[in-house]
């Protein structure tokens, strides 16, 4: 458990970190709705993945049929957080739809860029 607490630790702070970079900038060039947007998407981007590896343990040794209905709740629970920041971009001014979006996959895009980094640095290693 401690393990996963480190990899959301790592990957949610490298996330809020950029969007509110990137938020901060598109605020600051008079583009409030998309810097707003980016950090919300981003702050329910954080929760789902953070509800994701505490729903874990509640799966590990139960039967396969409380297995599956455990996975399938909270499936449904986690697209309903993730539904509301969409529905605010869609009836809220103050927010960018894509800005929004692309705020949800933010976890997503800091995860895969930290694996590209590595992979690249590893690949440096070996040249030299």
């Amino acid at each position: 458990m401690e393990q996963i607490r480190q990899t959301q630790k790592k990957y949610c702070s490298a996330a809020i970190a950029v969007a509110i970079f990137a938020g901060l900038l598109f605020i600051l060039a008079d583009q409030k709705p998309i810097g707003k947007a980016l950090i919300l998407g981003t702050v329910f981007s954080i929760v789902n993945f953070i509800l994701i590896g505490e729903t874990l343990p509640l799966r590990i040794g139960k039967s396969k049929g409380k297995t599956f209905f455990i996975s399938l709740g909270s499936i449904y629970f986690r697209y309903i957080i993730l539904a509301i920041p969409l529905i605010m971009a869609i009836k809220l001014e103050q927010f960018n739809l894509f800005a929004v979006i692309f705020g949800i996959f933010m976890v997503q895009i800091v995860i895969m860029a930290d694996h590209f980094y590595n992979y690249i640095s590893s690949a440096r290693r070996k040249q030299f």
